[in-house]
């Protein structure tokens, strides 16, 4: 069993997790997942990666995206969330799946089939084309 200097038990992660998120409850802040200022931004950067990782006519705009997301976490920092706020809901499993859930969602909502590469380079195209936030971060080879 590892101790830390204060001797209690190293927690497990879902405990962990809890107790980082104490602060911003404490604190009176909605959780991350509920400000689509942050939410919606994630999506976006997320989208673009699952496109550019499933289709190969389409590569990502790498520095585009890394400062997209620095900018995303410079804006939590500024409404108070710190450091640690910011990695549980970035690392979370339960967020993962429901950002993955959130993105097929919006897949489907533009009739296309999210499970289907070939749909997925279609929806890049037109975000692409359009100039979207998600066509922002990718480029056609």
């Amino acid at each position: 069993m590892q101790m830390t200097r204060f001797g209690i038990k190293t927690l497990t992660a879902g405990a962990v997790a809890l107790v980082l998120a104490l602060p911003a409850m404490a604190a009176g802040k909605p959780d991350l997942r509920d400000l689509p200022e942050i939410d919606d931004s994630m999506l976006w950067v997320a989208l673009a990666i699952e496109i550019s990782d499933r289709c190969p006519s389409i590569e990502p705009r790498t520095m585009r995206g890394l400062n997209y997301l620095w900018s995303i976490r410079s804006r939590a920092q500024a409404l108070g969330y710190s450091t640690s706020e910011i990695k549980t809901y970035v690392d979370s499993d339960v967020e993962k799946a429901r950002m993955r859930a959130r993105g097929e969602a919006y897949v489907r909502a533009q009739g296309l089939n999210p499970r289907k590469d070939a749909d997925l380079c279609k929806l890049g195209q037109a975000e692409i084309a359009k100039g979207s936030q998600i066509g922002a971060f990718l480029r056609l080879k």
